[in-house]
């Protein structure tokens, strides 16, 4: 049983950095190969930095519609250090309170018929695996493109005891450092 934990963490592990390699690659061709002229009306929503940190949120809390990734690199928006640290200090700490919250979601609505739905429809999956890896699913669905708040409300709807949800979801931190060091690395204007 432990051998099957191990690579099971191996394996999601391997599918994140394949899906961060995925976003650096598709990053630099559009720094290198795409006119920025062309998403110049994308400016304002850039520019509006309240509405983007709500949208992503509501994408947080309601099963990671949208990529961190995505926000990681709008975060990059200006060649200051400190401006992108704090950026990526806000969406980290947004993330984990969005997976918090998402616990709370599963843990008081999962009598109630959208969340029985949106289980069966979405979730029914990581049930599964929730049942057979406990915490590392939790570790997993936070440093990778799992669901994260998906896998949070699955847990909080078994009532996987609190207290250790929080800090295995505190490896969410690990994730938006790791990446934000690899994209600002990368980053050809920097």
């Amino acid at each position: 049983m432990r051998n099957s934990k191990t690579y099971y963490v191996i394996i999601n592990l391997l599918k994140g950095f394949i899906w961060l390699g995925a976003f650096i690659l598709i990053y630099i061709f559009f720094k290198k190969y795409i006119d920025i002229n062309y998403l110049k009306w994308l400016r304002p929503l850039f520019d509006n930095e309240p509405l983007i940190i709500l949208i992503f949120l509501v994408s947080e809390i309601v099963i990671g519609i949208i990529p961190p990734e995505l926000f990681i690199i709008w975060a990059l928006r200006d060649d200051h250090l400190n401006n992108f640290v704090f950026r990526i200090s806000l969406l980290a700490v947004i993330s984990y309170c969005a997976g918090i919250i998402g616990y709370f979601i599963g843990h008081y609505l999962n009598k109630s018929l959208f969340y029985r739905w949106a289980k069966k429809r979405f979730l029914s999956k990581l049930d599964r695996r929730l049942q057979s890896f406990g915490m590392y699913l939790i570790i997993i669905a936070a440093m990778t493109p799992l669901p994260f708040s998906g896998v949070s409300m699955l847990v909080g709807s078994v009532r996987y005891p609190f207290n250790k949800y929080v800090l295995f979801a505190l490896s969410r931190f690990v994730r938006f450092g790791l990446y934000a060091l690899i994209f600002w690395q990368i980053d050809p204007n920097i």
